[in-house]
């Protein structure tokens, strides 16, 4: 999938564009409907599909202090997006100008911008634009005007409730992870750049990656089996998720660690992708190193019946 940063960097000179519009964190059941319809319209009228979406949360800038911490990393939501068949997404840096934008003329400038666009397709809630002041409805009097169709994609519902990006949230935060994985149509995953920790997981045999996730929504603290994927290449792995009590800093923080299983190479500064496959304990406060060694063994033993 090609990313763009202005819509004029589209080679859409000989073609129509059909167009998805969302935030995608997460890119779950219902934003999937709306890059799906996108992709069909784009196969039935010869035209490009194109999503737009932004490269952070809209309220970093109009309400910093109530950010959602997200669901995926940018380059991970990027991959979904790509895979479900988008050609070209137009990232959007999300900044004070940007919003105060007019909603109608965010959808001028990209109608200006695009060429002939086709179909715009977003989910029947959306809404965006200076105070949030566009919706459905001001999409279709600008496609009626524009020459455009306009489709607002329903809700999708599981277990009698709407998915949402705000429902995984509350999923992942109470340690339903099966529970986000269905609402998103695959296997919960977290990704992120391994930073340099402080070794002492090679000082105990246990070398752990440590994942950068700024920003992103954790699961409850404790320890996991886990699939990774590193260099490309599926991996298998424990995580520890928290503050590693057994260790006794002075400033504990918490960290995402893995330890991948038979893998030695150094991957710092490369991001690594670890889906959750079940929960094999609690974080404990052992009282030795010796007994957390012990305890990782059996945690590896754990893991490997999972696998």
């Amino acid at each position: 999938m090609n990313v763009i940063h202005i819509a004029p960097g589209l080679d859409s000179a000989r073609h129509k564009v059909c167009v998805a519009i969302g935030m995608f964190d997460g890119v779950h059941l219902g934003h999937q409907q709306v890059i799906r319809q996108t992709v069909e319209d784009a196969r039935q009228h010869e035209a490009m599909a194109v999503a737009v979406t932004f490269d952070r949360h809209p309220n970093s800038v109009v309400a910093p202090g109530r950010v959602p911490p997200l669901i995926y990393s940018l380059p991970q939501k990027l991959r979904v997006i790509g895979s479900l068949g988008i050609a070209t997404t137009l990232l959007i840096r999300f900044d004070r100008a940007f919003s105060e934008k007019p909603a109608d003329v965010f959808i001028r400038e990209l109608t200006r911008d695009f060429g002939a666009i086709h179909s715009l397709c977003v989910g029947s809630a959306f809404s965006f634009g200076h105070k949030r002041s566009g919706n459905v409805e001001l999409l279709q009097r600008l496609g009626q005007e524009l020459r455009f169709a306009v489709h607002g994609i329903a809700s999708v519902s599981l277990d009698g409730k709407i998915v949402s990006s705000t429902r995984i949230r509350e999923a992942i935060r109470g340690g339903h992870l099966d529970a986000a994985s269905q609402m998103l149509g695959r296997g919960y995953s977290l990704a992120g750049a391994v930073m340099r920790g402080d070794q002492l997981g090679s000082q105990i045999g246990f070398p752990t990656a440590n994942i950068d996730v700024a920003g992103l929504l954790i699961p409850p603290n404790g320890v996991y089996a886990v699939r990774a994927l590193a260099r490309g290449v599926p991996q298998r792995g424990v995580v520890n998720i928290g503050t590693r009590p057994t260790l006794r800093q002075p400033e504990p923080r918490l960290q995402v660690e893995v330890h991948l299983l038979d893998f030695s190479r150094d991957i710092y500064g490369e991001e690594l992708e670890i889906t959750f496959l079940g929960r094999l304990r609690d974080e404990l406060d052992f009282p030795s190193r010796e007994a957390l060694q012990s305890q990782i063994h059996r945690d590896i033993e754990a893991a490997q019946a999972l696998f």
